[in-house]
């Protein structure tokens, strides 16, 4: 360790004592924030309403389209956080490069992602083409009528198959897109992702009811219509960042002279590997979830996929803060800043704690509502309410568990997230689900709401990482 070093983590120990500024930022600091944060909140968010519009629109169709779009989509997750997981740890390198004002680094890592990206998408197609009658039907309960066991596996096998084709471009737009958020310039990638939002809701519309002459498909139309949407989306992306005398400089060049330094690749694949597995066990675990739950009957599928899609949109403000978290912390570790990402660290927290303080407000008050747009049994509806109450109260631990991920990997300690989030829900959460759900008579709201507060665990190893200091490091060297 470098007497750099040494010195600033001595100043981020003493710095444990002044707690209010640990607490509460300065003017420049929350302006600072909300050019990086409130693009990505207004992103996605736009981004969950059209999907929560898309919800309703495939609900419109009937329960059993609809559990099976929320079965594909549970088995696509697993993909999304793989591609995000696997260029996070590059993304690591991007940013604290850019930090450091070192261009030539943040095209290396981008350079990294696009190969990971090919070649995850790749494997993902050709797997999931080969296994979706199985994937699918690993969901449908033995008990579950005949009928409607075909009519499930059939939907959910035709959208997957359509839906293949928009992981291709889906990808690559992950790749451009992080990259700019991780300089701080996060505008291209929401304007991009509004555009691609409002196509994707107008051929919604004329694909899933055949309107003005277009054929009617259902569900099959709502996978076509987000195919277009995410060409589009890429399109946008690839021209601004390419675009001459664009804001994204560190684009140029990107594919002339194609390589990277061979002492950059370990480095960067020694931080991807664990984030790749975190993301992936993870979300196996979210679709381990999903299936115990799914002991209950296949009617919980449709509620939980009603009470998620709306969920989505509340909490988007403590996900986006927490994906912040990792671009400006890392943005000062980059520059060498310890004891100011270390201060910066602690104020997002509180940022995105207080903000579940609002958020779940909202999202309880909105709970008894939103169900009754569906065309589903009342059952289903009442489950869903409740369900969404559940995710209510416990959205501040969920904000804390986030924000303490994403400081940690700010700093390159990606072994650590890895034992944090994923291996806490397969020893933790995914046997408590199951044996709960199959060896109790507990309502399944119930076994809902002990697997989520079985996550205040998770905070408190979160905030004792977090306060130890272990994450503040430098990797990309001293500016």
């Amino acid at each position: 360790m470098t007497g750099y070093e040494t010195s600033n983590r001595e100043e981020a120990i003493k710095y444990r004592l002044s707690l209010r500024e640990c607490i509460i930022g300065e003017p420049d600091f929350y302006r600072r924030v909300a050019m990086v944060v409130l693009p990505m909140i207004v992103q996605n968010t736009l981004s969950n309403i059209v999907g929560l519009l898309d919800n309703v629109m495939v609900g419109q169709v009937g329960t059993i389209p609809m559990s099976a779009v929320a079965i594909v989509n549970q088995i696509l997750f697993i993909f999304y956080l793989c591609i995000w997981g696997s260029l996070a740890g590059a993304g690591i390198f991007s940013t604290q490069f850019f930090g450091k004002g070192d261009m030539d680094g943040v095209r290396f890592s981008i350079r990294f992602k696009l190969l990971t990206a090919a070649t995850i998408c790749t494997a993902a197609v050709i797997f999931l083409f080969n296994t979706s009658r199985y994937l699918v039907s690993l969901y449908i309960t033995e008990g579950t009528e005949a009928v409607v066991r075909t009519q499930t596996l059939g939907y959910g096998v035709a959208y997957l198959n359509i839906m293949l084709i928009g992981l291709i471009p889906f990808s690559f737009t992950q790749v451009y897109a992080s990259a700019m958020r991780e300089s701080g310039r996060t505008t291209l990638p929401m304007l991009a992702s509004m555009v691609a939002m409002g196509i994707n809701f107008i051929f919604n519309l004329l694909l899933i009811f055949g309107l003005f002459g277009f054929p009617k498909l259902g569900v099959l139309g709502a996978a076509v219509a987000t195919v277009i949407s995410r060409f589009v989306e890429l399109f946008i992306v690839v021209y601004g960042a390419h675009k001459k005398n664009g804001h994204y400089s560190f684009f140029n060049g990107l594919y002339r002279n194609f390589r990277i330094p061979t002492d950059l690749i370990w480095p960067i694949m020694s931080r991807s590997l664990p984030l790749l597995g975190n993301e992936f066990l993870w979300s196996l675990a979210q679709a381990a979830l999903l299936r115990a739950y799914s002991l209950r009957g296949i009617s919980i599928i449709a509620a939980m996929n009603i009470s998620g899609t709306l969920a989505q949109i509340f909490n988007e403000v403590f996900l986006s803060i927490g994906n912040s978290t990792g671009i400006i912390v890392g943005q000062e570790l980059g520059a060498g800043r310890l004891v100011s990402a270390r201060r910066t660290a602690f104020r997002m927290a509180v940022l995105s704690f207080v903000s579940t303080l609002v958020m779940g407000g909202l999202l309880a008050l909105a709970a008894p509502f939103i169900p009754q747009v569906y065309n589903v049994e009342p059952e289903i509806k009442y489950l869903a309410t409740r369900c969404i109450w559940v995710v209510a109260l416990c959205m501040p631990i969920h904000s804390y568990a986030n924000v303490s991920y994403f400081t940690m990997r700010s700093g390159g300690k990606t072994a650590i997230t890895f034992l944090f989030d994923s291996c806490y829900a397969w020893i933790i959460s995914v046997p408590a689900a199951f044996l709960i759900s199959k060896y109790t008579t507990i309502p399944v709201v119930s076994v809902f709401l002990i697997v989520s507060l079985v996550e205040i665990g998770k905070c408190i190893i979160g905030f004792t990482l977090v306060k130890s200091g272990v994450w503040v490091k430098n990797i990309v060297g001293q500016p």
